[in-house]
């Protein structure tokens, strides 16, 4: 049986807020369009308070932001990005270019290429999230993405110097210090200063999450990836303390930002709840924590190993923390996820600031059809056939003139009849499927 000791908002409510964001980023987007550089300078006034003469830095403004941030500092976002690039290293090592020959003078191949634009979004008006700019700019250098355009609010009024830093050590070729809807609307759809990109990357609030969706197809996104969600799924090998610890360690993100309980213990759901008052207490983001949680905390007590197994791939959270005394069967059996953080030695905050692997991940159930960002992300890849016999040329004409027929495509069909005609010698009246 699954019960909820705690539950979130209503779905219905949520829905209401997403219909708003919806709104807001449709006529957002359409004003940049419209009025290119003129909408994001009010848009960055509006929300940023924030007008500098140029968006971009230039190399001698990011040197000066990189000469404020402090040597030790420095050190710690190159330990980073060294963790994350030897990752996305092996990652792109294991993704080759291939070539067989399926059949004699038949040849069949595959290419991976990188996308040839890509734009970065960093988030930092609340905190600046540093670590993303490991995450998106270090991995698509990774990639080999010739041109990478980077994005960040202002953090204060004024740029970070850590995030530049991050962004300019990450390989970021163009660094604007620009947020919200207007930066990526901006790498998207262009103004008179910003040419667009091919692609979209990086995670955000709800309204860049939103603006990333409507604008995929005009260009591509790595995912959704919109406000943190974290699922702790827990026994009683472990106690409260780390459990409330674990979830509002990532309910500070933002207002919104579902953290779930799964259990099979009772008293270890009470003793988290207990652990999770006492906490914000005394958390200084308590301000943030204590609304995500109220609104979008849950806790939720199981009978079963496999009952857990189930609410979890329904939920197919962002970061799922599994702490019990069978993590390895959650691995081999868990489908829907972001990304999986196994018994309590780890926590979500290795993956989303230096452990290594990638912290931009699929929210709002999107874990069901896409893993996180990743440096194949960034790569295309594109086929390619080439036939180098006359006697393969008219083998495989032979059987492509009779399938278009089969499927009434004369036009179709005459592409392959007429390398029949002239590699195989054979006449084939117009119209008709090759013998």
């Amino acid at each position: 049986m699954i019960t909820y000791l705690k539950k979130g908002k209503p779905e219905a409510q949520r829905s209401q807020d997403d219909a708003k964001v919806r709104q807001v980023v449709e006529n957002t987007l359409a004003d940049i369009e419209k009025r290119g550089d003129t909408a994001i300078r009010e848009l960055s006034e509006k929300f940023d308070n924030y007008s500098p003469q140029a968006f971009r830095l230039n190399q001698q403004e990011i040197d000066e932001l990189i000469a404020q941030v402090s040597p030790r500092d420095l050190e710690d976002i190159k330990f980073a990005q060294a963790q994350v690039r030897n990752f996305a290293q092996a990652q792109r090592d294991s993704m080759q270019d291939i070539e067989i020959e399926t059949m004699p003078g038949v040849i069949l191949g595959h290419k991976n290429i990188p996308v040839q634009s890509a734009g970065c979004y960093i988030p930092g008006g609340k905190f600046p999230m540093v670590a993303s700019a490991h995450m998106s700019v270090a991995t698509a250098s990774v990639a080999g993405v010739p041109r990478i355009v980077a994005c960040t609010p202002p953090f204060k009024g004024k740029p970070n110097p850590a995030v530049i830093a991050a962004m300019h050590l990450g390989g970021a070729h163009e660094i604007y210090v620009l947020g919200g809807i207007q930066a990526v609307g901006a790498m998207a759809l262009g103004t008179e200063t910003i040419e667009p990109v091919h692609m979209l990357v990086g995670p955000g609030n709800a309204f860049v999450a939103e603006a990333k969706r409507q604008l995929f197809g005009r260009v591509g996104i790595d995912l959704f990836a919109g406000p943190t969600e974290t699922m702790v799924i827990a026994d009683d090998t472990v106690d409260g303390e780390i459990c409330a610890t674990d979830l509002l360690g990532q309910a500070e993100h933002g207002y919104n930002s579902p953290a779930v309980l799964l259990t099979t213990s009772q008293q270890l759901a009470e003793d988290t709840m207990s652990e999770i008052e006492r906490l914000l207490k005394v958390l200084p983001t308590a301000d943030t924590a204590s609304v995500s949680w109220e609104d979008y905390g849950e806790i939720i007590v199981c009978d079963t190993y496999e009952e857990m197994l189930e609410v979890a791939n329904d939920y197919a959270s962002e970061h799922v923390q599994v702490m019990t005394d069978r993590d390895d069967w959650f691995l081999e059996h868990m489908t829907c996820y972001g990304a999986l953080f196994l018994g309590p030695r780890t926590n979500v905050s290795n993956g989303d600031k230096v452990i290594g692997t990638n912290h931009t991940l699929p929210t709002k159930k999107a874990g069901r059809y896409t893993g996180g960002l990743w440096v194949g992300k960034y790569l295309k890849t594109h086929s390619y056939q080439k036939i180098t016999t006359d006697e393969a040329a008219a083998k495989i004409g032979r059987y492509g003139s009779r399938l278009c027929m089969l499927e009434g495509f004369v036009g179709h069909a005459e592409q392959c009849n007429v390398r029949v005609r002239r590699y195989g010698h054979q006449e084939v009246p117009y119209g008709t499927a090759a013998d």
